[in-house]
């Protein structure tokens, strides 16, 4: 008889507990409800903005206006429309141009909470990714998690010289970028209501997320909407060019609008009017070698970031910033000897030699290792550098950097001298690829630890952890990730100091 009353006595106690999670709340908009997922309320497919169809199709995004009655935010909405989805986890869900939505996952009882907030905005080249997914062993660490859609590929970036001229500010372009500010105002008015703490947001991306944060702290537009910034292979410190071919590299919103003419071409339209017509589906199936990439556009990207940060023109926020060894492995996997040497001379002109001797190769496999670190460096390794150094001088922010040198087998790509891109997610995140040694999960729990300790405070370390001390240039300050935990020299600086030289003869042309 006790044991039948004591199941009666759980079943009227579980609904309790259930409803003891903030599952109904009040947002700008009007009321939403969630719904009890892992132990905590979830909302997904909050809309932060109008759907950018018909006119609103590359235009800067409206804010959501007021519903009527209850949102019920239970089920994914759209996924931007691209050619792929190398997260796998938004897959199962949708594309379409309805698509600016961001997720809530909460595990604040009430709304008086102010609990700290993480924000992530999701990598994929600006082309590819969703915003789907939850992060558990972030939310029951006493975190509020949220993740961002944006637009993407030809309908997130594309400068025209039509959008131009409609335009009040003469520019086109970016419209991933202003999706991005438009959710962090979202967030900052309302993460409130689900417990969060406006004034305690960090910032998060990896590879064009981590692109999207580094342009983000540059931006004028996010002045106050977050204290942290978390750039994980990714950062904004290329100098602008006005030609294709220099990966992570912008250019200016005038010298994109070519791209967007010849784009138009290409899909038979006379002109804007025609374009939006055409269906999203047949404008991202046809994109091919056009680069549809954020641009300098003077009022979201308002220079080159290397000269803002020099300048002390940024939002000064606490970093980290890092990136992985052997980050070139995921992006070039053929070369020899004869096409490394004409590559260095089409791509580095009079700089060739000094350029091969940063990276020297005498073999087709040196080739094929030298071209990788090029890439390596040119697109997540200099810009990085730059930042933390940049910062450390004219900020007041705290700066962490790290270098991720972890070999496992639970990265996208096998049998690397180094860590590839993306290598370091699982080790943070808690994702499965594959087989994680005893060294791993150990690695595992200190970086995921690290993670929600600079999260709350700015701050990554607590007892029992290695020491991670803040950035200073030349110094062993660079938290080394391998077997373990090390502060060390910022690695590769003979191909750092290559890239300072010449990146700084590139600015001095301009």
């Amino acid at each position: 008889m006790k044991k039948i009353l004591s199941t009666i006595a759980l079943g009227l106690i579980m609904p309790l507990i259930a409803n003891a999670q903030l599952l109904k709340t009040t947002v700008t908009q009007g009321e939403i409800e969630g719904e009890l997922f892992e132990g905590f309320a979830m909302y997904r497919a909050i809309p932060y903005a109008e759907a950018p169809v018909g006119n609103l199709r590359w235009k800067n995004p409206v804010p959501k206006a007021p519903w009527k009655g209850v949102y019920k935010a239970e089920k994914w909405g759209g996924r931007p429309w691209q050619q792929t989805d190398p997260n796998q986890n938004g897959n199962d869900i949708a594309c379409s141009e309805d698509c600016l939505f961001l997720s809530v996952e909460t595990p604040a009882k009430s709304a008086s909470e102010r609990l700290p907030v993480f924000v992530n905005i999701h990598g994929g080249g600006f082309a590819t990714g969703s915003y789907s997914g939850t992060q558990e062993s972030f939310v029951k660490e006493g975190i509020v998690y949220v993740s961002i859609e944006y637009r993407l590929g030809a309908l997130g970036f594309m400068a025209h010289p039509e959008l131009s001229k409609e335009s009040r500010n003469g520019i086109s372009g970016n419209y991933g970028i202003y999706d991005q500010i438009c959710a962090l105002n979202w967030i900052h008015d309302n993460i409130a209501s689900f417990g969060g703490d406006p004034n305690n947001v960090t910032i998060c991306g990896e590879s064009a997320g981590g692109i999207s944060v580094s342009i983000l702290c540059a931006s004028p537009l996010c002045k106050g909407l977050f204290q942290r910034a978390i750039s994980e292979s990714g950062s904004n410190f290329c100098p602008i060019i006005n030609t294709t071919g220099m990966s992570a590299a912008m250019k200016l919103s005038k010298a994109a609008e070519a791209t967007g003419s010849e784009f138009q071409k290409k899909m038979n339209a006379k002109n804007l009017k025609q374009m939006r017509s055409l269906s999203a589906e047949s404008l991202i199936k046809n994109t091919t070698n056009e680069n549809f990439w954020p641009v300098v556009d003077g009022i979201a990207i308002t220079d080159d970031q290397y000269k803002l940060y020099e300048l002390g023109q940024y939002n000064d926020v606490d970093v980290i910033a890092g990136y992985n060894s052997d980050e070139g492995s995921l992006f070039v996997h053929q070369m020899n000897l004869d096409m490394y040497r004409q590559a260095m001379k089409t791509q580095f002109g009079d700089w060739a030699d000094k350029a091969m001797d940063a990276y020297p190769a005498s073999t087709d496999q040196e080739a094929l290792y030298a071209v990788q670190d090029i890439f390596r460096d040119q697109a997540f390794g200099y810009g990085t550098w730059a930042w933390c150094n940049l910062q450390t001088k004219t900020g007041k922010g705290k700066v962490y950097m790290y270098y991720f040198d972890q070999l496992s087998q639970n990265t996208l790509v096998k049998n690397t001298r180094g860590a590839t891109h993306v290598a370091e997610m699982p080790f943070i995140y808690g994702w499965n690829w594959g087989a994680m040694t005893d060294t791993d999960t150990h690695m595992a729990q200190i970086m995921s630890q690290y993670w929600i300790n600079f999260i709350k405070t700015g701050n990554p370390n607590a007892d029992g952890l290695p020491f991670w001390t803040t950035y200073r240039q030349g110094e062993a300050t660079v938290m080394n990730m391998h077997n373990g935990f090390s502060l060390t020299k910022a690695p590769n600086q003979k191909q750092m100091d290559f890239y300072e030289s010449y990146f700084g003869a590139m600015r001095k042309q301009k």
